[in-house]
């Protein structure tokens, strides 16, 4: 039982992936047995690799830059002989094929894609949008499909589904839905997988003979990925590539597969060899996301409910089982840009969405100063530089700011120096007060032990101090004519790190809430590489970078070590994964351990941002991922959704979401994290049968 349970675990299948191909097999113009023994070449290649879905281009069985010759009886004849061979043929291969052909019906003549799996023609989709402009004729010679719903067709023999109506959907994978498109139809005004989508197919297969010119590559990547994104869906495209004729025009085999916008692979173009592009399409985020998105739930409405009036045709897809991997690009930093040649901009806009949030709040309190504390770790930096930026931008003295290091028990002089370097390079109005006198009286006020010595650092200890800096910044605001510029982030709303109240969940304004800890470490690292601000802020922004994160409120040890954050909730790289997956998608405990383990179990695999320093590069097991995920599952859910209720106005800054009970994310406070905790033990493996 163990084993099978790890083999479920290891299975993306069992996590609502589905592997998808788009294909560019070998082409001879006319050769309609050549193209039949390539296409099953690659259906075999696609069988090697697991492939549930394999689409191929336009025409691809008898070639489609043919003019003519598609009326041709012989080739018409030979074309539904080849179709006959390749249902056979399928009976042994693991994915579904869709393929390009011209197939006859009532006399008129269609271009077709048939969809075959498992040795049965499941189902055949007429073209609806035939191009007859600029260097396309398609009109002499096929019939457009656009009205054609609830038919049938003969094809060498075999009955089908006949129609634009079709739905092909797996029924031991209930979110692959699958709707095909053949090539002009994606660039109709409304494209046929429109309904499709509407309907409810995840994935949708075009399958194309776009002839290339210079730009069209642009072209196509656009409508896919617009088309999946206002869909809701996952698109492939293949088009047709090198062996086509070049009477007139030339081809390039392009491929690629997109989901919710987002490029997953795409295909080399004008190769010589057949191509293959390949990844794993997550249907059931792409139904989670619908959930979440009624704008899609009223088009269906406004469309009049294409699920009432479309053909499903079921079938049981035979998977390939056990631990297949998962060809998927997984982003380790779901918060953090990662777009090479869009990097640059991609910081800006999440530093100056801050900025400028910041900006507007200033301008509407009228506000003489902005109430800062300083501690010299990450958070306090990034607000104190977002402030240094709004100051700037709205032409006031940087002197408005008026920064504050309140030293603790816990203080250390490495953070204490670096506050005041930070804010000594910003010039800044920077002041000190300390603490511990205030924290002393009220220690004994209330009874504490360690006010009569005794070395009791437990959360009351934690807490007197973390709200008398609160209630110091507050009183401050009030004598400075000004407000207090919250510093706590959007991963310490999410696990509750903060205190509530009187401590760094409260504030006049968060402009860190829509942050997470993961990419405030990465701005500030844009901020220096970009030469946001001088050399020497620069020097010290490097240096709080290299700083532990720490609270600071227990004293260091005997051998020196401090408090350290990360030991006690855990690294926040992960649990900024676990948030965005949860947060954003909702996804099952147990799914997000398995795409943690695939993003985290090797340093060597998957792309890393841009500039990340090497020596911070770290590597998880599934037992670590495990124990940490459980963790924020229980901070998440059970404990801490009580101080996101009451959080102060700040700006949403990622897609990714925001904790702000008036934005993203609304939830009870006295909820219980019993489910996620229970679907997490019962389906990730521990101790002997994790895997490696």
């Amino acid at each position: 039982m163990a084993d099978a349970a790890t083999d479920d675990f290891l299975s993306l299948h069992r996590h609502g992936f589905v592997r998808a191909g788009a294909s560019t097999p070998r082409v001879r113009t006319a050769d309609i047995a050549f193209n039949r023994d390539a296409i099953l070449a690659e259906a075999r290649r696609a069988h090697e690799a697991s492939l549930d879905l394999l689409v191929y281009p336009e025409l691809c069985l008898s070639s489609y830059a043919l003019d003519d010759l598609h009326m041709q009886a012989a080739l018409l004849d030979s074309v539904e002989s080849a179709v006959a061979d390749i249902v056979e043929a399928s009976a042994g291969l693991t994915p579904i094929l869709t393929i390009g052909a011209p197939l006859r019906h009532n006399s008129r003549l269609y271009n077709c894609a048939l969809v075959i799996a498992h040795g049965r023609l499941l189902g055949v989709v007429p073209k609806s949008y035939l191009p007859n402009y600029r260097e396309f004729y398609e009109k002499r010679w096929f019939a457009h499909g656009r009205n054609i719903r609830g038919l049938t067709i003969d094809v060498a023999g075999m009955h089908a589904p006949f129609g634009v109506d079709l739905i092909f959907a797996a029924e031991n994978l209930p979110n692959f839905k699958l709707f095909v498109e053949i090539c002009e139809d994606y660039w109709a005004a409304i494209p046929p997988s429109s309904e499709g989508a509407l309907a409810g197919a995840t994935v949708i297969a075009n399958l194309s003979a776009s002839n290339i010119t210079i730009g069209k590559s642009d072209e196509r990547h656009m409508l896919a990925r617009s088309q999946s994104s206002r869909t809701a869906s996952a698109y492939i495209y293949s088009a047709a590539g090198h062996g086509e004729s070049t009477t007139d025009v030339a081809w390039d085999g392009q491929g690629m597969i997109y989901e919710l916008g987002d490029l997953l692979a795409e295909s080399e173009r004008f190769t010589l060899e057949p191509d293959l592009c390949i990844a794993d399409i997550d249907c059931e985020r792409i139904v989670g996301d619908r959930i979440r998105l009624q704008t899609f739930n009223d088009a269906a409405e406004a469309a009049g409910r294409p699920e009432d009036r479309f053909r499903t045709i079921a079938f049981h897809h035979e998977v390939a089982a056990g631990d297949l991997g998962l060809i998927r690009p997984i982003r380790r930093f779901p918060f953090v840009p990662n777009r090479q040649h869009r990097l640059d901009e991609d910081c800006f806009e999440a530093f100056n969405i801050q900025v400028d949030a910041l900006m507007r709040r200033i301008q509407a309190t009228g506000a003489k100063s902005l109430i800062i504390g300083i501690s010299g770790g990450l958070d306090s930096t990034h607000a104190l530089i977002v402030a240094a930026k709004a100051c700037d931008r709205l032409g006031l003295p940087r002197t408005t700011i008026r920064g504050y290091t309140l030293p603790g028990f816990g203080t250390s002089d490495h953070t204490k120096s670096n506050a005041w370097k930070l804010m000594d390079a910003l010039g800044i109005t920077a002041e000190e007060i300390d603490i511990k006198p205030a924290a002393r009286l009220m220690l004994d006020d209330i009874g504490h032990p360690f006010a009569d010595g005794e070395p009791t650092y437990d959360v009351t200890f934690e807490n007197v101090q973390a709200g008398l800096r609160t209630d110091y910044l507050f009183r401050l605001a009030g004598h400075h004519g000004g407000f207090v510029v919250g510093t706590g982030d959007l991963s310490e709303l999410a696990l509750g790190w903060c205190t509530y109240g009187v401590g760094d969940q409260m504030s006049h304004y968060a402009v860190n809430a829509g942050v997470p800890k993961t990419l405030i470490q990465y701005l500030i690292r844009w901020a220096t590489r970009t030469d946001q601000f001088d050399r020497q802020t620069d020097a010290v922004l490097e240096a709080i970078l290299a700083t532990e994160i720490s609270p600071e409120l227990v004293p260091a040890g005997e051998d020196g070590a401090i408090q350290s954050t990360e030991e006690i909730i855990g690294p926040y790289e992960l649990n900024d994964f676990f948030l965005h997956h949860i947060m954003r998608f909702g996804q099952r405990p147990s799914k997000v351990a398995f795409l943690a383990w695939h993003a985290w179990r090797d340093l060597d695999h998957g792309v890393w941002p841009a500039g990340f320093p090497e020596a911070q590069k770290n590597a998880y097991d599934l037992q670590t991922i495990r124990k940490w995920l459980e963790n924020f599952l229980r901070r998440f859910f059970q404990f801490s959704q009580f101080k996101r209720s009451a959080m102060p106005n700040g700006p949403k800054v990622s897609s990714g979401g925001a904790l702000s009970p008036r934005g993203d994310w609304r939830a009870p406070s006295d909820a219980v994290a019993d489910v996620w905790i229970e679907e997490l033990r019962a389906n990730v493996p521990q101790g002997d049968d994790v895997p490696n």
